[in-house]
């Protein structure tokens, strides 16, 4: 795991070209890889930008005349003072090929407009609060663990993570661990906070995609919970493709209908990283 952390433009490249009008031109404030695939990062954050907890914005680089963009959760809460992104790295990627080159005082850059389906507002109230995430998809859940209005509105918070490695896992264990020291949030988080992580493709303590551990009852039993239950549970959904899809028709078989801003229910699915 690799670490850069130090604020120092000295060592910044100098921009190739431009930054493009009605955007954001961000400096990046740290860097931090945790496997060859996984890493995240910090930017200043724009003193106009307002977003909830949950969204994501469109983020690019300001190494073309027309700068690839890609949707990226804000990972953290929507009282920092600074966004953080975690991110996947892709070799041929248009973006993140370059992308998980950044260091400490570069730019990026960013689209003014935040949005997403991942929001407290779109939900009813209810007791349980399950964030369902694979991979990066843990990225939104990383910023509304952080906001005090999640445990304003819900008693329990079970978050799972799932992915093919226990390295990849390591993210989301900090981010619970570190919970409960937190200057705002610790006080709100105590005891109300539980993470489920399994790996699919690395042996480990739990292995399995979270619809089979879900299906087979394994989930309940190793949490020591009762069963998924529209009446007192709240889901949010974020990841792979085949993942989203399975838990969806999961939560449907099981009476959960879905949510929006405009009309908020007991489940929402994040789309903007699919395809």
């Amino acid at each position: 795991m690799n670490t850069t952390s130090a604020f120092n433009i000295a060592g910044a490249r100098p921009l190739q070209f431009p930054i493009p009008a009605n955007v954001y031109a961000e400096t990046v404030v740290s860097v931090k890889h945790y496997t060859d695939r996984l890493f995240s990062f910090r930017i200043t954050r724009p003193q106009s930008l307002r977003f909830r907890s949950g969204e994501f914005v469109m983020i690019g680089l300001p190494n073309a005349e027309k700068p690839v963009y890609r949707a990226y959760s804000v990972a953290s809460p929507s009282w920092d003072d600074e966004l953080e992104f975690f991110s996947i790295k892709v070799p041929d990627g248009p973006l993140t090929s370059e992308l998980q080159k950044i260091q400490v005082g570069d730019t990026v850059i960013m689209r003014q407009k935040s949005t997403g389906t991942l929001v407290l507002d779109a939900l009813t109230p209810a007791k349980r609060l399950f964030m369902i995430s694979t991979g990066t998809g843990i990225a939104p859940f990383a910023s509304l663990l952080r906001d005090p209005d999640t445990y304003e509105k819900f008693e329990q918070v079970i978050l799972t993570h799932t992915c093919r490695d226990n390295a990849e896992l390591v993210y989301g264990q900090e981010l619970v661990a570190a919970l409960e020291n937190d200057p705002l949030i610790g006080d709100l988080t105590g005891g109300r906070v539980t993470l489920y992580n399994s790996t699919t493709r690395e042996e480990s303590a739990r292995m399995g995609r979270i619809t089979a551990l879900i299906g087979s009852g394994k989930f309940y039993s190793d949490l020591g919970i009762d069963k998924l239950n529209p009446e007192t549970d709240r889901i949010m959904i974020c990841g792979s493709m085949h993942m989203l899809k399975d838990v969806k028709e999961l939560a449907e078989s099981l009476g959960f209908e879905e949510g929006s801003l405009h009309h908020p229910s007991s489940f929402v699915v994040e789309r903007a990283f699919v395809g």
